[in-house]
């Protein structure tokens, strides 16, 4: 049979209904027109899926420098939940090649490798033998600082940028950036205790100034100095890193690295968070007045120990920093805290700055004169009398107006949660010069043992209450050595003689 052929629009009108499409041509372009619409739909939902699954991976894949440098501080940062502890710091450590082999000494009392975060950054690659001496805090080499401008400390650039570079290390669960030199001794329990009470996640400056008005007025009553050390928060340290290079170029006249970062975060809105246990120390000679009078707060650091007297006699001023660290590891809270107690049969008015020192003075004294730092020091610059931003009064000519001096000799712990210490007279050529019978008296007492409990957790939490203490034992002394107890302050008690 013969069959039959079809023409061509006869074939697309077989194969549109073989599709089951549309016969008519306007019904057709009508359809493709919905298939068109359909699948720039389907595509924009891909995009928007997309975009939002590369925001949250981005960390995964390679981008740009700028934006990784300046990307939401959130994405290095795992753990937001719960109090703060050392391993949510990350120490800055300002260093260099020349100053670390012996600055290191002091790090190595208070870097601890199993917990302490962070890097001193160096100016240059060191030697093995430079680095061999110190087992403690890991180095960085500095990025190149030179092509910035400045005016008279190119260093303090390279020190400032710290901050920036410190941070773009991305370490996971970093909540606060601590800087220091490399000359300064850090408490690092205290200085937990000071940033848990803070909110982590706003903008925080936390630091110190100066104890020489002359310093606080050259460079500013408002700035953090930095050989203190001073702490950033995590939000306020990712806004610093965006603006800080362009910063210095605008503030290049200034000299210190610790006065460019105040000028840029005051860019920011952001001003200084004073914590006085942050000790710039800068002062000449004789430490001893400020630190036997220690403010009612924890102490976070000391600075510029190489320039003042060591702290106990007849050490070197590393022994002394070793001698004060094995009472701070005993009670970390207690540390330089001082109380006062009376003894009203002799008369004797006693302070004590735990871990430390103690005082004996043969008469009365109020607790006003007590808590006022001892004049044993000069300022910074001009090695004057003063002024300092806090009180002091003078040390007295006559020896017979001057405190027995005792120093700490050893502490040992009690138990689970008490501590003995003992302190052994440091007698002067002063003190011998007196003859009357009050300080003879002193004299035959040349030890004195202090009992107390650990400072509880909370303390600093809460209202700080300078504690008391009391003679024991009735005020007798067997064997040439004084017993006596610090403790807290019972219901309506004063420190009054």
């Amino acid at each position: 049979m013969k069959q039959s052929r079809l023409g061509p629009s006869q074939v697309t009108l077989k194969a549109s209904n073989f599709f089951g499409l549309p016969e008519k041509p306007s019904e057709f372009f009508a359809l493709m027109m919905r298939i068109g619409l359909l699948v720039c739909l389907v595509a924009s939902i891909f995009l928007a899926l997309h975009s939002a699954f590369w925001a949250r991976s981005s960390h995964r894949f390679a981008l740009p420098d700028r934006i990784r440098k300046a990307r939401d501080f959130s994405a290095q940062n795992d753990d937001d939940v719960g109090p703060t502890n050392i391993s949510h710091i990350i120490f800055g450590i300002g260093g260099s090649v020349h100053t670390w082999r012996e600055r290191s000494h002091y790090s190595l009392h208070w870097w601890d490798p199993n917990a302490t975060r962070g890097f001193v950054w160096l100016d240059a690659k060191p030697k093995p033998d430079v680095i061999n001496g110190s087992v403690s805090i890991p180095y960085r080499v500095s990025e190149d600082w030179t092509r910035f401008k400045y005016s008279s400390s190119q260093s303090a650039v390279r020190i400032a940028r710290i901050v920036l570079e410190s941070f773009r290390v991305g370490l996971p669960n970093a909540r606060w950036f601590v800087m220091g030199d490399d000359d300064t001794v850090f408490f690092a329990d205290n200085l937990v205790s000071v940033l848990a009470s803070y909110d982590h996640t706003q903008m925080y400056y936390i630091g110190g100034n100066s104890e020489s008005v002359e310093q606080d007025a050259m460079h500013s009553y408002d700035m953090a100095f930095g050989g203190g050390g001073f702490a950033i928060s995590r939000p306020l340290a990712a806004r610093l890193a965006m603006i800080l290079d362009g910063c210095l170029g605008r503030y290049y006249r200034f000299y210190g690295s610790d006065q460019r970062i105040w000028a840029c975060l005051s860019e920011l809105g952001v001003s200084l968070t004073r914590h006085r246990g942050f000790h710039q120390l800068d002062i000449r000679e004789n430490p001893y007045g400020l630190l036997a009078a220690h403010p009612l707060v924890p102490l976070v650091s000391l600075h510029h120990l190489d320039y003042l007297n060591p702290l106990f006699p007849e050490q070197t001023q590393i022994e002394s920093v070793e001698t004060l660290m094995k009472a701070y590891r005993v009670d970390p809270g207690r540390i330089l805290q001082q109380c006062f107690c009376y003894d009203k049969k002799r008369k004797w008015s006693i302070s004590i700055s735990w871990g430390y020192t103690l005082q004996i003075y043969p008469f009365m004294l109020a607790a006003m004169e007590l808590q006022t730092p001892m004049q044993t020091f000069k300022t910074w610059r001009s090695w004057s009398n003063g002024p300092y931003t806090f009180n002091t009064r003078p040390v007295s000519n006559d020896p017979c107006q001057q405190p027995l001096v005792y120093f700490l000799e050893r502490v040992e712990e009690v138990g689970e949660s008490g501590t003995r210490s003992s302190f052994v007279m440091s007698v002067s050529k002063e003190a011998k010069k007196c003859g009357r019978e009050a300080y003879k008296h002193v004299m035959a007492v040349p030890r004195v043992v202090v009992s107390s409990m650990k400072m509880d957790r909370d303390y600093w939490n809460k209202g700080p209450v300078r504690q008391c203490c009391e003679i024991m034992d009735r005020g007798s002394v067997k064997n040439g050595t004084m017993r006596i107890r610090i403790r807290k302050c019972r219901p309506k008690e004063t420190i009054t003689f």
